[in-house]
C-alpha cells in the first residue's frame, strides 16, 4: 500500500480554510446601548453588621476563637451544639460552671442531646482560647 504525499492535502486544506475567514473586520463592535430607564438597579441587601469585640480581653480573644473555629457548628446548632445566645440552650450548662464547660470542650463530650468533639476538632488551640470561647458563649447567653 502506499501513502499518497502530504504536501497536496495540507496546501489544498490551507486554502480551503483561508477561503472562510473574514476579508476585512467588522466596523464597528459597538453594541447598542440599552435604555437606561428599562433597567431598574438590583435591590442591594444591607451588609451585616459586625459585632463589636467585648471590652475585656478574655472575652474578645474567646469571641476571636468563637468566629474562626466554633461558630460553624454552633450557629447551625450541629450535634446539637448551643447556639450563643440561646438562653434554654445554656441554662442547664451554665450552673457547671466556666471549669466543667471549658473541660468539656477540651477533651470532647458525648451526651444525650449532642457530642463535642475535642478542641472542636482542631487540635491546635490552647486549652485557653478553648476556655475564651467557652467564656465567650455564656457571656452572650446569661
Amino acid at each position: 500500500m502506499k501513502m499518497k504525499p502530504l504536501l497536496p492535502c495540507l496546501t489544498a486544506g490551507l486554502v480551503f480554510l483561508s477561503a472562510c475567514g473574514l476579508e476585512k473586520p467588522p466596523a464597528s463592535l459597538k453594541f447598542p446601548e440599552a435604555k437606561k430607564e428599562a433597567a431598574a438597579p438590583a435591590p442591594v441587601a444591607p451588609a451585616p453588621v459586625a459585632e463589636k469585640a467585648p471590652a475585656d480581653p478574655k472575652l474578645a480573644a474567646g469571641k476571636a476563637v468563637y468566629d474562626t473555629n466554633c461558630a460553624a457548628c454552633h450557629e447551625a446548632g450541629m450535634m446539637g451544639a448551643p447556639k450563643p445566645g440561646d438562653k434554654a440552650a445554656w441554662t442547664a450548662r451554665i450552673p457547671q460552671g466556666l471549669e466543667t464547660m471549658a473541660k468539656k470542650s477540651i477533651t470532647g463530650f458525648q451526651g444525650k442531646v449532642g457530642a463535642m468533639p475535642p478542641k472542636g476538632g482542631n487540635a491546635t488551640l490552647t486549652d485557653e482560647a478553648i476556655t475564651n470561647a467557652v467564656a465567650y458563649m455564656v457571656d452572650k447567653s446569661k
